[in-house]
């Protein structure tokens, strides 16, 4: 965890509240299941047993994790006051070398989602992004190489997304 930005969406707290919850009552199940696979005798050939203490083992790690680093979040609900630069919750809108545009939002570690193009503000792109306004250039590594973009958008609203 070391490294980790304390910082989260409301958004994004509700949703590891609600995995804990479920987590909490899934443990529940499992117990109960595990304990009908223990009481049928020799545990060492026990599918059922195994895949069970396992399964309560990831879960167990996860509630831990959830435990211990939730009290620690810094819940951010409301834009900042310079809407004009770029901060963490923000969806930017940035153009590269070839014309071509792509949309990111600046999330807490704990809820970015690549898939939907939500960055964890402790990433180098978004580490790049943060306190730059409209129409600033930025250079970033990539994988792929070093990269060139421009700032074309700031949004602190979800719609239209």
């Amino acid at each position: 965890m070391a490294g980790k930005s304390p910082y989260i969406t409301k958004t994004g707290y509700q949703a590891l509240h609600e995995e804990l919850t479920r987590l909490w009552k899934k443990r529940r199940n499992v117990v109960k299941i595990l304990a009908a696979a223990a009481a049928e005798g020799d545990r060492s050939e026990n599918a059922e047993y195994i895949y069970r203490k396992k399964q309560l083992r990831e879960m167990d790690r996860r509630i831990r994790y959830l435990q211990k680093r939730m009290p620690e979040l810094k819940c951010v609900e409301n834009p900042p006051q310079d809407t004009g630069r770029i901060f963490f919750g923000a969806w930017v809108t940035l153009e590269d070398e070839n014309g071509e545009e792509v949309t990111y939002r600046i999330v807490g570690a704990d809820e970015f989602v690549p898939q939907k193009n939500w960055i964890s503000v402790d990433s180098p792109m978004a580490k790049a992004l943060l306190g730059k306004a409209l129409d600033e250039e930025i250079q970033v590594q990539t994988p792929s190489g070093r990269k060139e973009l421009l700032v074309l958008e700031i949004s602190y609203s979800a719609v239209g997304r």
